[in-house]
């Protein structure tokens, strides 16, 4: 969705000034995306480096709408093609949703995060995740995307993103609660 700002540039404004306006502004978001799938800070800033310029690259074929959810898109597919590029044994194996069955027997994850878990033990749990979960979770929660936009920029349908994104609180609950009781700094039950 366009801002004031966005809004108010005209079409022969010159191209770096309104990819500055436009794409800038979410170049948090971008890192923040990135680094949760790389899990490495200088992976994470080679990615958004990338990322960004292909968004410069591409920014005439942006015709509009919601910037981030382009940009998040673009980053999250650079991740995905430097990943590819990787060798295979750097690479954990993607998370299998029919081998894993969603069950709801308790609080949810954030329920059990803002009652009882530090950040630091989040950040370990979420660094747990497989990758597709992963991404979910930063998405939804962190980078606050609406189903659609993370269908959008995951290229998913939005049926796929809910279940997975189901999982993923069920795989972030499980991972916040299985720590041995010496470990936890509060039971909540």
């Amino acid at each position: 969705m366009p801002t004031e700002s966005n809004a108010s540039l005209r079409d022969d404004t010159p191209r770096s000034v309104r990819f500055e306006t436009q794409v800038l502004p979410y170049l948090d978001a971008a890192y923040n995306l990135a680094f949760w799938l790389a899990r490495n800070p200088t992976d994470a800033q080679d990615v958004v480096q990338e990322a960004m310029l292909r968004a410069l690259r591409y920014f005439e074929s942006f015709h509009g709408g919601d910037a981030r959810v382009w940009l998040l898109a673009i980053v999250r597919n650079t991740y995905y093609t430097m990943r590819n590029r990787a060798p295979q044994e750097t690479l954990r194996d993607d998370w299998d949703d029919e081998a894993h069955p969603l069950v709801d027997e308790g609080p949810s994850p954030e329920a059990l995060t803002l009652l009882a878990v530090d950040v630091g033990a989040l950040q370990a749990a979420l660094e747990r995740l497989p990758s597709p979960l992963r991404e979910m979770i930063v998405l939804r929660e962190l980078e606050e995307c609406s189903y659609k936009e993370i269908a959008t920029i995951t290229g998913q349908k939005i049926g796929t993103v809910m279940s997975r994104l189901a999982r993923a609180r069920e795989r972030l609950k499980t991972e916040l609660t299985c720590r041995p009781k010496e470990v936890r700094r509060h039971d909540v039950r």
